[in-house]
């Protein structure tokens, strides 16, 4: 029996937790404090290591049986929990769903007061200043109070000589009535003075109290801060140390020292997908490659077997593509001619000012907050927004051209496959942080006439920020998406996991593909240089077919004999039958190699029994552009980042070109971009401010929707293939570039 204990806000107790296949439910010690439900595998381990936490603001919980209940925040995190008993159980949700509508309450009222700047050094001084101020009009009216004493005094003495005097009766009675007035005036002035000096001797006594205890706070920060840090430097020197270190040359030595490096990481965590990558933990190939004999290239079709004789047809037609596709580009570069000159597009910007910024001085505030609420200035950031990033994915268009010449659908997938690893190929140096859009922010990319696309992104969603994007091609394919982004920061490095499934519809076929992105995560926040790892997997899934490309990008090891930043990827059909494998980086190139046949392998040290695939020889799919001339300086852009904030004639008054304080990162004016910064977003806050009050007035017969905020150019509805509500794109947009008529777009800059 676990035993539920509370203590104010706090609630504790064993439960049991859902691992995996093998282990099943495990016991696990879980405490619920200030909205986050956190577990242990023991109640020892509270004081040093936590195996995992979720944020139940943005929680939800959800009840299974009787004893069996579902706690996840949207598919970054899934906790399936169970209590010994029906009456613990509900004891628990109860907990929970208190402790949720608190969490959200709090981070409702926190919006507000997310941005501001973290507590000034001269606190102290300032309420020494106050205390003495408020010291001073006191003691001014102790001064008061005595002249009030001292003349009443005397006001007093001269009516009662003015009543003993012989007068008329009329006369001494209003002097008696005045000298009334008078005692009524001096009792009600020292009832006053001496509710001062209660209220002064009260906020002195406490101020010294207060004094102590902001001052131990401070202290204990410092020390906190300081230990933080030098745990940070301590790290970085054994990563450093052990980089140089001599790894020893017998290979049993390594392949022991590995096996027990990834026991002892995977000792910190239930499941795969809350495993953090430790640099000791190799990943483990999930099938082996074979190049067949080279008599197998010399073969006709008639030679070989019905597949091979289809997949040595289905190579040359790959070839083909490949050739023609590069024919196509050197022909036409004279036929572009003219069309360069109407679009000759920038290939540098002004280069990135070297201003110093303590990271650590600022992000040390920030630990266990959400991404999105965190008050950045730009020198962390990069001169594009969010929206333009997102449409940095269609770098690489042209290989959906060539899938949608493509007649074989599992031809397709594979140039589909290669588009979306060649998305990551931009983000390899890139570790500035793109702009948060605003509300209703948009951006284009209108190259129909010489490159055959043209994009258009719209922030839809403000909290939890969310971007809608939708692209088209008159080669006849439609890319669309919808992107919010969960991140997770735990001090040394900050993890990003796109939230949406993006689409890809090819109009000639019918063919419709569905996959998601991977987790992006930036290594040593703190202290060293920042890098970049992108690890994960991806199933591209051909609704239509039912064909499937699961594609795997292997996390960094240290110990990792494999080529850094690896993808391999396995394209099959509805049945499983594999017909091509991918192999390459995410950084550089891809390659395919048509699977001749495969065969079920010796079972490996794990005890999983590997499938081995005979493929042709590989051949290149894709391969990254060369990054332009001095792109340190221009911040890692890539030849299409560069244009991407160029100024064009006719955008919408909403576009991320047209942004002040990104346009002045760009020419280099920090300091002026950062207070224009804070007026944008002190902006936005006003008018999320009116509306929510707009909303709380509504009257009989208006509805919530038509208050709430709704996008100018994508509409929400259900999506036909995932059931889910998602933004698509409802039209206009290009129409209204065409008339010039931009009068519903809001005024956000």
């Amino acid at each position: 029996m676990s035993e539920l204990k509370s203590a104010s806000d706090t609630y504790k107790g064993w439960l049991f937790k859902w691992t995996n296949y093998i282990k099943g439910y495990q016991r696990r010690w879980f405490v619920l404090s200030n909205g986050l439900l956190s577990y242990y595998r023991t109640q020892a381990e509270m004081g040093h290591t936590c195996r995992g936490t979720i944020n139940l603001a943005t929680a939800n919980i959800t009840v299974e049986d009787s004893c069996n209940f579902i706690i996840s925040n949207g598919g970054a995190q899934t906790y399936h929990l169970k209590a010994s008993s029906e009456v613990e159980r509900q004891r628990w949700i109860t907990a929970l769903e208190l402790a949720k509508a608190k969490a959200v309450k709090m981070q409702a009222e926190s919006d507000d007061s997310a941005d501001e700047e973290p507590a000034s050094q001269t606190d102290k001084t300032e309420v020494q200043n106050t205390l003495r101020i408020l010291t001073s009009k006191v003691e001014d009216l102790s001064t008061c109070n005595d002249l009030i004493a001292k003349h009443g005094t005397a006001l007093q003495r001269s009516l009662s000589e003015l009543e003993n005097l012989k007068l008329p009766p009329e006369s001494s009675e209003k002097i008696k009535q005045v000298n009334e007035r008078a005692t009524l005036f001096r009792i009600t002035s020292n009832a006053m003075i001496n509710a001062c000096r209660d209220f002064l001797l009260l906020a002195q006594t406490h101020s010294k109290k207060w004094q102590k205890a902001l001052q131990h706070e401070r202290e204990q920060r410092i020390r906190l801060e300081e230990t933080l840090e030098q745990l940070a430097k301590q790290h970085n020197n054994l990563e450093r140390a052990f980089r140089g270190a001599t790894v020893l040359p017998a290979s049993s030595s390594l392949s022991a020292g590995s096996a027990k490096g990834s026991t002892g990481s995977r000792d910190l965590s239930d499941e795969d997908d809350e495993n953090e990558f430790f640099d000791a933990m190799e990943d483990v190939a999930e099938f082996i490659t074979v190049q067949a004999d080279s008599r197998y290239h010399r073969r006709t079709g008639s030679n070989i077997s019905g597949a091979s004789s289809e997949g040595a047809f289905e190579d040359q037609i790959l070839d083909e593509q490949l050739s023609s596709s590069n024919t196509s580009s050197s022909t036409s570069t004279v036929e572009l001619a003219s069309k360069e000159s109407k679009h000759d597009r920038r290939s540098h910007i002004p280069d990135k000012p070297n201003y110093s910024l303590n990271l650590w001085s600022i992000m040390k505030n920030c630990i266990g907050k959400e991404l999105s609420k965190i008050p950045m200035p730009v020198n962390f950031n990069e001169p594009l927004s969010m929206l333009q990033r997102l449409t940095e994915d269609l770098e690489y268009h042209e290989l959906l051209d060539r899938a949608s010449k493509c007649e074989n659908a599992l031809e397709q997938l594979c140039y589909v496959a290669a588009f979306t690893v060649s998305s990551y190929s931009t983000t390899i140096f890139r570790t500035g942080k793109p702009f948060n859009p605003l509300l209703g922010e948009t951006f284009e990319l209108d190259r129909m006439e010489d490159e055959g696309f043209r994009s258009i992104c719209e922030q839809v969603s403000h909290h939890p920020p969310a971007a809608a994007h939708h692209a088209e091609s008159k080669y006849g394919w439609i890319l669309r998406q919808e992107i919010a982004i969960a991140s997770k920061f735990r001090g040394k490095y900050l993890s990003i996991m796109p939230l949406g499934t993006i689409h890809c519809t090819f109009l000639q076929s019918g063919n419709h593909y569905m996959w998601k992105k991977v987790t992006t995560t930036v290594h040593n926040i703190i202290v060293g240089k920042l890098w970049i790892d992108q690890s994960g997997e991806i199933d591209i899934v051909n609704r239509k077919t039912g064909d499937k490309c699961h594609l795997k990008f292997a996390p960094y090891s240290y110990f990792s004999r494999d080529v850094a930043r690896k993808v391999t990827g396995v394209v099959t059909d509805n049945t499983g039958k594999a017909h091509f494998i991918l192999s390459g980086t995410w950084d550089e190139k891809m390659d395919y190699s048509r699977v001749l046949h495969s065969s079920k392998g010796e079972n490996s040290a794990e005890g999983r029994q590997k499938t081995v695939y005979e493929t042709l020889r590989g051949k290149e799919l894709w391969k990254r552009h060369k990054s332009p001339d001095r792109a340190d300086t221009m911040y890692y852009f890539s030849e299409l980042a560069l244009t991407l904030n160029e100024l064009e004639e006719g955008v919408a008054p909403t576009d991320s070109r047209l942004r002040p304080d990104q346009r002045m990162m760009e020419n280099g004016r920090w300091d002026e971009a950062n207070m224009e910064k804070q007026r944008l977003e002190e902006k936005q806050r006003t008018v999320r401010r009116k509306r929510e009050s707009d909303i709380s007035k509504i009257s009989e017969g208006t509805t919530l929707m038509e208050l709430s905020y709704r996008p100018l150019w994508f509409e929400k509805r259900e999506d036909p293939y995932t059931k889910e509500m998602v933004h698509l794109y409802k039209g206009g947009y290009w129409e209204a570039k065409e008339k010039q008529d931009w009068g519903l777009c809001p005024d956000i800059f």
